[in-house]
C-alpha cells in the first residue's frame, strides 16, 4: 500500500506539468494567431503620414485617467484639419466607473494667445495641446493623455470588428452631408454608415442630437468589442486602426486599458455635454459664423461636479 501511495504522488506532478504545458501551448497558439490578425489589420488598412504634437497632460491626482479623444476628418490636400469630434473620456480603476464628457464644438470660448473663437479651432490653431490648454484654462478640465482618430480609420475599423455591421435603431432619414442615405428602423450599419449616423446634425437638434448618438454609438461599439465573438476580432481591428490613430499613451499603458475594457461593465458609462441645459444661447459673429454664447462659470461648475464625484 506504501509504494502504490508514493507511486501516485510521484505521477501529480508530472500530470501538472503536462496541464501547464497544454495551458502554454494554447497561449502561444491563441498569441499567434492574434499577432497574425494584428499584423493583417495593420498590411489591410495600409500607411498614413503621422505629425509629432507637443501634449503637456498631468496626471490626475485621485490616480484616474483622463483622455482627450479627438476625431478628426482629414481631407486629401488639407495641412491642417478641425477637430470634428471632441470629448473628454475618464476611467477610474477604483470604482470601475467610466465617464465621458461631450465638447460641443460651436462653443464660443476664450482660446489660450489667441482671441476668442469656436473651440474646435484651438485644435486647428495649435493642435491637441492648444485644445487642453483650452480646456483647462475655461473648464478646469485635467487630461493626461491625447487620442486622435481619423475618421477613416473609425470606418475600416467597423468593418474588422462586425463584417455584418452594428445594430442601431435609426430613428430618422438621414443623408445630408455625411456621405451615406440612411433610411428609419432597426439596422446593421457598416462603418461607413455608423460613421455618417453618429455625424448626422441636420435636424431641430442640429449638434445636440449628434452629440446624443456619438455616446450611443460609443456604447454599442463597447458592447461589441467586449463580446466573445469582438474579444476574438479585436486584435484586426487594433491592427485596422493603428495607422489611423495617434496617441501619447505608452504600449505598456495601452495593454493596461485594453485589459480593462475587456471586463469593463458598459452599463457603468455616465455622460455629460457641454454646454448644459440652459447655460448658452445661439449667436452669430461676424468671421466666425453660427456660435453657442455660454455661461462659463455654470458649466465649469457642472463639469467639476460630474468629473470629481
Amino acid at each position: 500500500m506504501e509504494k502504490r501511495t508514493n507511486r501516485k504522488k510521484k505521477r501529480k506532478p508530472r500530470i501538472f506539468r503536462r496541464i501547464l504545458f497544454t495551458i502554454l501551448l494554447v497561449i502561444l497558439m491563441v498569441g499567434g494567431y492574434a499577432a497574425y490578425q494584428f499584423y493583417q489589420g495593420v498590411k489591410q488598412a495600409g500607411d498614413t503620414e503621422k505629425q509629432d504634437f507637443e501634449f503637456n497632460g498631468e496626471k490626475d491626482a485621485n490616480g484616474r485617467i483622463n483622455v482627450l479623444l479627438i476625431g478628426i476628418d482629414k481631407r486629401e490636400g488639407d495641412q491642417k484639419s478641425h477637430s470634428d469630434t471632441m470629448m473628454v473620456a475618464q476611467y477610474d480603476p477604483k470604482t470601475d466607473q467610466a465617464k465621458i464628457v461631450s465638447l460641443m464644438r460651436d462653443m464660443y470660448v476664450p482660446i489660450p494667445g489667441y482671441d476668442d473663437n469656436k473651440l474646435n479651432t484651438a485644435y486647428f490653431l495649435g493642435g491637441p495641446e492648444l485644445l487642453r490648454k483650452t480646456l483647462k484654462q475655461d473648464f478646469d478640465i485635467d487630461v493626461q493623455y491625447y487620442m486622435m482618430i481619423d475618421f477613416k480609420g473609425f470606418e475600416h475599423a467597423i468593418d474588422a470588428l462586425a463584417p455584418d455591421g452594428i445594430e442601431i435603431n435609426v430613428e430618422k432619414a438621414m443623408s445630408k452631408n455625411i456621405g451615406v442615405s440612411l433610411q428609419p428602423g432597426v439596422q446593421k450599419l457598416n462603418g461607413k454608415e455608423l460613421l455618417g449616423y453618429a455625424r448626422f446634425r441636420h435636424d431641430s437638434e442640429s449638434d445636440f442630437g449628434r452629440v446624443r448618438r456619438q455616446q450611443q454609438v460609443i456604447k454599442v461599439v463597447t458592447n461589441e468589442i467586449t463580446s466573445a465573438n469582438g474579444l476574438a476580432k479585436a486584435p484586426k481591428m487594433l491592427g485596422t486602426i493603428q495607422p489611423y490613430v495617434q496617441t501619447n499613451i505608452s504600449a505598456i499603458d495601452r495593454l493596461s486599458l485594453m485589459k480593462e475594457l475587456f471586463f469593463f461593465n458598459t452599463n457603468n458609462i455616465k455622460s455629460l455635454t457641454l454646454p448644459i441645459k440652459d447655460t448658452y444661447s445661439d449667436a452669430r459673429i461676424d468671421g466666425k459664423g453660427l456660435v453657442l454664447q455660454v455661461d462659463m462659470e455654470k458649466n465649469k461648475q457642472a463639469v467639476s461636479e460630474f468629473l470629481n464625484k
